[in-house]
């Protein structure tokens, strides 16, 4: 990779903006103080605390908050205060020309996925990560593994197995986000390549015959084939309809790998959950899928 993403360090300076739905202040000025206890300097974007019916700000705010915080070469890292919808709107309107030359960390996850990808697909890395609008109410995990993440500290996440968990281990890329976010972009300019990575999945609110689809769907884009690895994490509030569909969201997932060899973790500790840890995508990663737990090594090694 010619241009590394910098670890930050005491003193660096972090920016929120919100590029999507609207968010309290008190969620807001809860996650500058925590950041700044941990000894960075906080600034939150112009607009962050606006509200334009259901969104922070226009089209035009919003943007205007994301690309200054790209282009300000004194900004380390800039965090996504929340999710909601929003991001897709921007994602082909941003300017990425100053964040190749001088990229940063953008952190955030939910909708924020279509940054994400936008980001994996230019070849860097990003932090999939808690947000401001749930810092309050998260595990002390998820705030430590996304300080790791931002500066450079290597950690492991370990998980209990799961009784559907297919045994195995693989080394790739980690990549990923929410599903319906990544079912959205497929055959669009943002679609990935997904050869020899390891995919993390959540989601949210989803109907059980939705995941069932969305998978039909990467299986038809031939996305099943090409990973070497399934990482499934919260699938929080999941719904299903008036008359059963008969079948877990586990089971869902399992048949459409029947007939591969994947291993595939389940109830991983990342998405729409209290216990929502950092990842790092772009980043070369070791899924090892065992009889008693499952173990998520980031490696040292930048691709």
């Amino acid at each position: 990779m010619e241009n590394e993403i910098k670890n930050l360090k005491k003193g660096d300076t972090i920016r929120i903006v919100a590029p999507a739905k609207s968010i309290d202040e008190e969620a807001v000025l809860f996650a500058k103080q925590l950041l700044e206890e941990k000894g960075f300097v906080v600034q939150v974007s112009k607009h962050c605390l606006g509200e334009h019916h259901y969104y922070s700000g226009t089209e035009a705010e919003r943007l205007q908050d994301f690309q200054n915080a790209l282009d300000d070469e004194n900004i380390r890292a800039i965090i996504c205060a929340r999710g909601g919808y929003g991001c897709v709107q921007l994602v082909d309107k941003i300017q990425w020309a100053s964040f190749l030359r001088h990229p940063k960390w953008i952190l955030g996850f939910s909708d924020v996925t279509v940054f994400h990808q936008r980001i994996q697909k230019m070849g860097l890395q990003s932090i999939h990560s808690t947000m401001p609008l749930n810092f309050e109410q998260n595990s002390k995990e998820s705030i430590n593994t996304m300080i790791a993440a931002l500066q450079g500290g290597d950690y492991e996440i370990k998980t209990t197995a799961d009784s559907h968990n297919k045994l195995g281990e693989c080394t790739g890329e980690l990549v990923g986000g929410n599903l319906s976010i990544i079912y959205s972009l497929l055959g669009t300019n943002d679609q990935i390549d997904f050869t020899d990575k390891i995919l993390f999945v959540e989601d949210l609110a989803e109907q059980l015959y939705s995941i069932d689809r969305m998978f039909y769907a990467l299986n038809k884009a031939g996305v099943l084939d090409q990973i070497k690895g399934l990482i499934v994490g919260g699938m929080t509030d999941l719904k299903d309809t008036a008359v059963p569909i008969g079948i877990s969201y586990q089971n869902i997932i399992l048949s459409h790998f029947q007939y591969k060899k994947t291993p595939i973790c389940f109830n991983f500790p990342a998405g729409h959950i209290d216990d929502n840890r950092a990842l790092i995508f772009g980043k070369k990663a070791t899924l090892k899928v065992l009889d008693t737990l499952a173990i998520l090594n980031e490696s040292k090694q930048v691709n």
